[in-house]
């Protein structure tokens, strides 16, 4: 099942039977069945009706609200059955301050590793780049996880490896757009604005699944309580940023899937952000590289979303057994 993305301004979305219909004045835009949608995401001034969200309750959708640059307001969930035996072994884990610091050096290990292999990936490919400094770097960052023994150390190891691998994801962008490092708030140029809004989406897809599963999301142990934040969720994230976003921003961009035309600069956020057109062909795109099938040594025809809830699972195996967390590896 696929994501349903809404974007069409002044657009209503209503229900027939168990079809969803996208309206706007009297011309019908889309007629979907329910089955064939896991997740609704509404992005700015898009209405809905009752109806439609009870019809989405009943088959476990979920929506999520977004302004048009896609920024996630928040989220409809349906009921589902809450896992009380996973949370509450979630929260004897929390407790736990060594549980905690060897999760956590997983969650950072992972995150290293899956950004090694993408550089490494890159120079294969293209052996004129030259990404030595950047790769050794990153091979000593993954060492040095081990060695560090608390959260505030683990965390400055995870930004200098970012630091250094964004190094390196500069001379890996082929493209016309520049791009000197990352920059979050504002996303000063386009590159960043990609980045920025495919972890948005990456973000809420593994929010909902956590949620779904039973897990507290606002509960993380490498990104500890933070008001309004569902910080397991920014856990989880952590080795799905390189092979996932930033593979897919590469690809997007030295593709040359879009221009500068594609893009506008927010004037109260001061962020890059993809005009209209513009974002249907990134959810074009980011659909079918997120249906695309690759080998996985556990999970058979895996996909990225395959792999989420893998990966999940696995956490929630993790907290309830205390077996060693394995992130998900990205195969050099």
């Amino acid at each position: 099942m696929a994501n349903l993305y809404i974007t069409e301004q002044g657009s209503v979305l209503c229900k027939t039977g168990d079809r969803l219909i996208v309206r706007k004045d009297k011309e019908v835009l889309l007629d979907v069945s329910c089955h064939k949608i896991e997740t609704i995401l509404i992005f700015g001034n898009v209405q809905f009706t009752t109806q439609a969200v009870s019809e989405l309750f009943e088959h476990g959708i979920e929506m999520a609200l977004l302004s048009r640059t896609g920024r996630l307001k928040g989220q409809l969930t349906p009921p589902m059955p809450k896992n009380i035996e996973l949370r509450m072994a979630q929260y004897e884990r929390y407790k736990d301050s060594d549980f905690v610091l060897k999760l956590s050096k997983a969650i950072v290990s992972g995150k290293i590793k899956n950004c090694l292999a993408l550089l490494e990936r890159f120079r294969h490919n293209h052996p004129e780049t030259d990404l030595e400094i950047e790769i050794n770097s990153l091979k000593r960052s993954v060492l040095e996880v081990e060695h560090r023994k608390t959260i505030q150390e683990l965390m400055g190891v995870e930004g200098s490896a970012a630091r250094i691998y964004f190094n390196g994801f500069a001379r890996m962008n082929l493209s016309g757009f520049s791009f000197d490092g990352r920059r979050k708030r504002p996303a000063t140029d386009p590159i960043n604005g990609l980045l920025s809004f495919g972890y948005t989406l990456l973000f809420n897809e593994l929010s909902s699944l956590m949620d779904g599963i039973g897990f507290d999301p606002y509960l993380g142990f490498f990104h500890q309580i933070d008001y309004g934040r569902p910080s397991l969720a920014a856990d989880l994230i952590e080795e799905f940023r390189a092979p996932v976003i930033d593979r897919f921003t590469l690809r997007l961009i030295n593709n040359r899937t879009f221009s500068l035309e594609d893009f506008f600069l927010h004037e109260g956020s001061g962020s890059m952000h993809l005009k209209r057109e513009g974002l249907k062909r990134y959810f074009e795109e980011y659909e079918k590289y997120m249906a695309q099938e690759f080998k996985h040594p556990v999970v058979q025809r895996a996909t990225f979303r395959k792999i989420f809830q893998e990966q999940a699972h696995r956490l929630a195996k993790t907290i309830r057994q205390e077996e060693e967390y394995i992130p998900f590896s990205f195969l050099r």
